[in-house]
């Protein structure tokens, strides 16, 4: 039953334009289009080193936050969770489901940016057992984010809201802008957003080599269980 609601899931996911757009079109642009034309001050070292982990991390946040919030708003509006309810998948099967699909569509995501990186002359570094982890522990917290943003609002203000949320943290959280950019106090209060912490810490290990990360990954998990700790204790099914 799981697996056929990943499926399904994968299904309806991959026939809304609007959500391939958004977790396909538009990191893979943004790669590109940073690497290739001298747009921002990326610091020293090649731009499409700095610019691979944070857009993977963007794309993280596309999948398990963005569009996984909008989805399950609009489910829950339809009565759509309500009816999954009854049926013989579990509750937590449906939830296992919804994850599922949310890492195959992310392992399809990076295939893809490391495809267009290597391409464009990406050189990573570090050990990959540290980027699962961050990557897993991202998707925690980002998923949680998702759960509790459609499951105590309106279908309509969570799509509003998490496109928002999907803009500012794509300016604000270190993707694409580098956090040493913005001033000092803002700087401190951006470091401790899961994207920044998610960004930072890919970065460090696939450009710069350097171990887990354990402060980000620290950030991450703080994330991931306060946010789903209060998605399942305020989430409504209809």
């Amino acid at each position: 039953m799981i697996a056929a609601q990943t499926a399904l899931e994968a299904r309806l996911l991959m026939r809304n334009g609007e959500q391939v757009l958004l977790t396909a079109v538009i990191p893979t642009g943004i790669l590109a289009l940073f690497s290739l034309l001298p747009i921002l001050d990326l610091g020293q070292g090649r731009r499409v080193d700095f610019l691979t982990p944070g857009v993977i991390a963007l794309a993280v946040l596309s999948t398990a936050f963005t569009s996984q919030a909008i989805a399950t708003g609009f489910e829950r509006r339809y009565g759509v969770l309500k009816r999954l309810a009854a049926t013989p998948l579990p509750r937590w099967g449906l939830l296992v489901a919804k994850t599922a699909t949310v890492l195959l569509v992310e392992l399809g995501q990076i295939a893809l940016l490391s495809a267009v990186a290597f391409a464009l002359g990406w050189s990573p570094h570090g050990s990959p057992f540290a980027v699962l982890a961050l990557l897993i522990a991202g998707t925690a917290a980002f998923s949680g984010l998702a759960l509790l943003m459609a499951g105590t609002l309106r279908a309509e203000m969570t799509l509003a809201a998490a496109n928002l949320v999907f803009l500012m943290l794509l300016v604000g959280g270190g993707v694409i802008v580098p956090l040493d950019k913005f001033p000092e106090p803002a700087r401190a209060v951006l470091g401790l957003l899961p994207i920044s912490a998610l960004s930072d810490g890919l970065r460090d290990v696939l450009q710069h080599g350097a171990g887990l990360p354990v402060g980000d990954l620290g950030i991450l998990l703080v994330w991931a269980v306060l946010a789903g700790g209060a998605a399942a204790a305020t989430f409504r099914w209809e």
